[in-house]
């Protein structure tokens, strides 16, 4: 028979150490807000905006805010910020203009994007399944979106909000990425006419603003290609997202190869491996790795140059903010719809700067 024993208590710090952990922490955090004249001074002036700041923005946000009241009257008597605002015209900030009994199927995209997104950054799933797992969840979103086979067609001028965001997001940088590698590539070349023209592509899409390339591709397109050949909006627009990403990324993966050591070239030649094999199983493993913070630098603005669309007549998130703005039953408060546009940006771009933290912890170079 098995002998019972009972758990031994845990074992528990006696009062004096914790007292003495918590006079040593107050110890250090008085020598770090009064150490000094200047750390002084600092804290007097930190503490005083805040003091002036924090009560009227809470006041505003939280307690004087209405909150759910369906009511625009609500609203206008109030003093703090118009939640309700929020709440009632969630579906076409969100949405845009996409049609009302259909919205259900952009809200499908928004959920599937971020889950696969988030089943991507898991290492388990870093197989090359995924790349087919992403092909077919890029077809399903397509067909949700444009309709078709027992769906409803609706064309992309009508899509609008978060899933334009997010669909020029992944596509544009998903696509970009080994781009930029082959440009990367191209660009150290030994050939002269690959390396010339690997530099006359990036250096001419670096030298012209976002902005330039969206208006070439949405008007100035159309002049040069018959009606029959011209491509939707909405594909000229991630095109061009496309090669702008793809410029920039090759320039900051060209930055990784260059750190690399020649002996690690050398070391893969002795092994007799192909040039293809060398840059997949030894270089380009090691500068990727050297360069995570500049690239996830470009994807971050990346994330954020996609409210540019607005420009050439996508209802991006921003389009769909100021298109709820001009209803005139509500007093448009501006500044509560694009706090709300603003911080689902902040989780995009922050939620793609943790994964980029987690890399470089999964794996630190030593160089």
């Amino acid at each position: 028979m098995k002998s019972l024993s009972l758990p031994l208590p845990r074992e528990t710090a006696p009062p004096q150490a914790w007292f003495a952990a918590l006079l040593a922490s107050s110890r250090r955090w008085a020598r770090l807000l009064f150490g000094s004249p200047l750390n002084v001074a600092l804290t007097l002036i930190f503490g005083t905006l805040l003091v002036l700041v924090v009560p009227p923005m809470l006041r505003w946000l939280v307690l004087d805010a209405v909150l759910l009241n369906p009511d625009p009257n609500a609203c206008r008597l109030a003093s703090g910020a118009c939640w309700s605002f929020i709440h009632a015209k969630s579906g076409q900030l969100l949405f845009g203009i996409y049609p009302f009994d259909e919205r259900w199927r952009p809200a499908l995209v928004c959920l599937i994007i971020p889950a696969l997104l988030a089943w991507s950054v898991r290492p388990a799933s870093w197989t090359p399944r995924l790349v087919l797992l992403w092909i077919a969840a890029l077809a399903l979103i397509v067909w949700l979106m444009g309709g078709g086979l027992g769906l409803s067609t609706v064309p992309t001028s009508s899509w609008g909000g978060l899933p334009v965001t997010l669909i020029l997001t992944v596509v544009a940088i998903g696509i970009a990425f080994p781009l930029g590698i082959l440009l990367a590539l191209a660009r150290r070349s030994t050939m002269p006419a690959v390396r010339i023209g690997a530099v006359v592509a990036i250096e001419s899409v670096r030298g012209l603003p976002l902005l330039s390339i969206l208006f070439v591709a949405s008007i100035m397109l159309p002049l040069f290609l018959p009606e029959a050949l011209l491509p939707d909006k909405f594909v000229r627009a991630l095109v061009a997202l496309t090669v702008f990403a793809a410029a920039y990324l090759a320039e900051v993966i060209r930055g990784g190869l260059q750190a690399i050591p020649k002996g690690q070239y050398e070391a893969a030649a002795a092994l007799g491996l192909p040039f293809w094999r060398t840059q997949y199983l030894v270089i380009l493993p090691q500068a990727i790795r050297v360069v995570i913070p500049a690239l996830a630098n470009t994807v971050i603005v990346m994330i954020k140059n996609t409210s540019l669309v607005l420009v050439v007549g996508l209802f991006d998130l921003i389009s769909s903010g100021k298109a709820a703005l001009a209803d005139p039953a509500w007093p448009s408060p501006a500044a509560e719809t694009f706090l709300f546009i603003g911080a689902i940006f902040f989780a995009l771009s922050f939620s793609f700067a943790r994964f980029a933290d987690f890399l470089e912890r999964r794996g630190p170079t030593a160089h």
